[in-house]
């Protein structure tokens, strides 16, 4: 009998049987973004991702019509650091990703105009991908003003999705997600909220855009920590072969 892990919040617990991930998964405890492992695989895996137990997510999404939990925006406190942003689309430059921030820090750059509507945001981990500012729920609420209309134009531009690292610390018990960026074949930096890690710590993790073809796992050593606790940077360690084809590609496409 095939036993599975599970992540619930940032513990890895199991191992449980099918019968089990179906009654976490029919509760809510368990949804198509959940991570899973079970022997054999080389990294964790979204719920989805899992053919396995693919049955078990077809029967609840007929169930309940969705495939996952929306990001509860009215519920999220305006101190925690869990939002990315990406400035880029809103004033016609390269894409650049920054964070993690709070939303009164979102709020306080918004004020002075160093972000406006198009700028995009993104939670790791608990959002499928970016969103303008002007999408979020709260908008009027953070910005005492009403949202503007994105045009067609802009929404089209918007198409890549975040290029998100999953990660295991401290002796694979806590699980991070965060997202990559200025990745080459020689490391790449995360930016990523509340990490523990430290300037010579090893990292293991899976790197992946979703749903593309650019998947690889990877282990490297961080080798710099970046200012205000926003994340670190990391050198790969024995890349293979399948990961430095996967990076080369993801580069190549600009």
């Amino acid at each position: 009998m095939t036993s599975w892990y599970y992540v619930e919040g940032k513990e890895r617990v199991g191992p449980v049987d099918e019968a089990k991930i179906s009654e976490l998964l029919l509760s809510g405890t368990l949804n198509s973004e959940s991570y899973i492992w079970t022997k054999g695989f080389d990294n964790w895996k979204k719920f989805q991702e899992v053919e396995e137990l693919s049955h078990l997510l077809n029967n609840e999404s007929a169930e309940t019509g969705e495939e996952t939990e929306a990001f509860n925006w009215s519920g999220v406190s305006k101190s925690e650091k869990i939002f990315m942003i990406k400035i880029g689309i809103d004033r016609g430059s390269q894409e650049v990703e920054y964070g993690p921030y709070n939303l009164d820090e979102i709020s306080q750059a918004f004020s002075e105009k160093r972000i406006n509507e198009k700028t995009l945001i993104y939670v790791p981990g608990q959002m499928k991908e970016w969103i303008f500012l002007a999408d979020v729920p709260i908008y009027q609420e953070l910005f005492n003003t009403m949202p503007p209309v994105i045009d067609e134009i802009d929404r089209r531009k918007n198409q890549r999705k975040p290029f998100v690292a999953r990660m295991f610390f401290h002796d694979q018990e806590e699980f991070f997600e965060g997202v990559c960026r200025d990745i080459s074949i020689g490391g790449l930096q995360i930016l990523v909220s509340n990490f523990p890690g430290t300037v010579g710590d090893n990292v293991s993790m899976n790197v992946h855009p979703d749903n593309s073809d650019y998947c690889f796992t990877a282990k490297g050593e961080i080798v710099r920590l970046l200012d205000g606790g926003q994340g670190f940077s990391l050198r790969f360690d024995n890349l293979n072969n399948e990961a430095k084809s996967a990076i080369e590609n993801y580069v190549s496409r600009g």
